[in-house]
């Protein structure tokens, strides 16, 4: 089941806090993105963020699952989507940890 586009809209609106962030459609569901990086997942209208040490130190009792058959497992936030000052905080300390995006490299015409 693919994620509605109203709970991506929501979940980018809850975590604005956080930065400057997109959304795009990947493979029937969403990628979360801030400046190119890639930190959280959407599907089936479940929150999945990328797991980082100070980030579960900051959940405390995490839950994690995979985000899609196969993946490995991510931090599932379900009760905690509404709130916006916990969730901004969680994905401001996911951010620092993860490394930085890697640089495209550019197709050469032939």
């Amino acid at each position: 089941m693919a994620s509605d586009q109203s709970f991506v809209d929501y979940i980018v609106e809850q975590i604005q806090d956080a930065g400057e962030l997109t959304a795009r459609k990947m493979f029937g569901e969403y990628g979360v993105f801030s400046n190119g990086k890639i930190f959280a997942l959407i599907c089936d209208n479940k929150l999945f963020v990328k797991p980082t040490e100070s980030g579960r130190a900051f959940i405390k009792d995490v839950v994690e699952a995979p985000p899609y058959e196969g993946a490995k497992p991510s931090f599932l936030i379900e009760d905690k989507v509404e709130d916006r000052e916990w969730l901004s905080e969680l994905v401001r300390i996911t951010l620092r940890e993860l490394p930085e995006a890697k640089a495209k490299k550019k197709k050469v015409k032939k």
